[in-house]
């Protein structure tokens, strides 16, 4: 038995060697590569989306899908092959250029008692003063989303937005660390409002005792006084510790007031959604998008849009602006945090598109609302 048991142990140990060792071969044979992408495949399968799809079921044995163009889950092996495969080269500046930093947002919020405006926090983390009342995208304050760690502060904190009103609405995206982040949330005044997809309501009343409210996709709430906020796809996925692969749903929204609409993307990647949403909504003023985490494309493209997509994208909303999102925070792909910022530009110029319509701030920095050119009906 002894003999036995010996002969056991010294297999298992043979068995994780030659494991390790078929790991080692895995991860050295991708260090030297680069995995290729084609651009033009990936497009065509874009444009072969069925609009009818996006208004179909998507939650089945317990998990939401994207029913237009299901992500297949990659699962593990495919994010090793990310972390160990070769990366790109960027410039000096491309990786050390980051957003500018203007103190005292609270203070300057105060000198401004009247006048609606879109303030960026930083990351997605954006607040806006409508109509005296103050909403909030996906609030994170914390130096860490998970494991990436912050490159820039805070513009604000959540003790600042107790001193600056009792409460505030909070729109919530989906469960990823860099998007839902409890310790932000505690922050918040207690009377704070949260909205949220499908199957976030009860984590998040289990740490907020404020007001929240579920929504799904096209779900519309009448706000009073002409305001609606619309629930609305985005094509990505959701996952974090204690909630498990596509548990919860994911969203993007639409705020709609008497005197400006605003859409609000959170991560997505590029879909014949913003098609519809420009068709069934016309007349959007800001379209507030993500710019991050596309590189590598073989490994993001699904999830997020490259700064060509995200252009298609504000093309394809019909929206009067755009303000970039969610770069110069979090080093989240493999992009410098910065570099989102510098691939925009150069894309604006090589479109020759109209700067003027691109908002690309710093954090900090508050953008009045410019005055709508239509009235919101129904």
């Amino acid at each position: 038995m002894e003999e036995r048991g010996r002969a056991g142990s010294e297999g298992m140990k043979q068995l994780e060697v030659f494991g390790s060792l078929v790991l080692i071969m895995f991860l050295s044979s991708c260090m030297h590569k680069q995995v290729p992408f084609d651009e033009a495949e990936w497009r065509k399968q874009v444009e072969g989306q069925s609009v009818e799809k996006l208004y179909a079921p998507h939650f089945k044995d317990g998990r939401y899908f994207n029913p237009w163009m299901p992500r297949g889950h990659g699962g593990f092996w495919r994010f090793v092959k990310w972390k160990f495969s070769q990366k790109a080269e960027y410039t000096k500046e491309e990786k050390e250029y980051k957003p500018k930093f203007i103190p005292g947002m609270e203070k300057r919020i105060r000198s401004m008692p009247a006048g609606d405006f879109i303030a960026w926090i930083g990351h997605g983390t954006f607040l806006l003063r409508l109509q005296e009342e103050y909403w909030l995208t996906d609030p994170i304050f914390s130096e860490r989303a998970l494991f990436p760690r912050r490159v820039a502060a805070p513009a604000m904190t959540g003790k600042g937005m107790k001193d600056l009103t009792p409460r505030v609405n909070v729109l919530i995206s989906h469960n990823h660390y860099d998007h839902l982040d409890v310790e932000s949330i505690r922050s918040l005044p207690q009377d704070s409002r949260i909205y949220l997809p499908l199957g976030l309501k009860n984590y998040v009343e289990s740490f907020h005792r404020g007001w929240v409210q579920e929504l799904d996709w096209w779900q519309e709430i009448n706000l009073g006084e002409g305001k609606k906020l619309i629930c609305l796809p985005a094509q990505h996925w959701s996952r974090r510790f204690g909630q498990g692969h596509n548990e919860t749903l994911w969203a993007s929204f639409l705020l709609i007031t008497p005197g400006v609409s605003i859409y609000y993307g959170a991560d997505s990647g590029y879909f014949i959604g913003y098609r519809e949403f420009g068709k069934k909504f016309p007349n959007i003023d800001y379209a507030l998008l993500a710019t991050t985490a596309y590189h590598p494309r073989w490994f993001m493209h699904y999830a997020h849009m490259n700064i060509p997509e995200v252009l298609d994208a504000f093309r394809d909303l019909g929206a009067r602006y755009f303000i970039p999102a969610q770069w110069g925070t979090f080093p989240l792909g493999d992009e410098p945090p910065g570099y989102p910022a510098l691939d925009l530009r150069r894309t604006i110029r090589e479109r020759n598109l109209d700067p003027s319509r691109f908002r690309i701030l710093d954090i900090g920095q508050i953008e009045p609302i410019r005055k709508a050119s239509h009235t919101v009906k129904g």
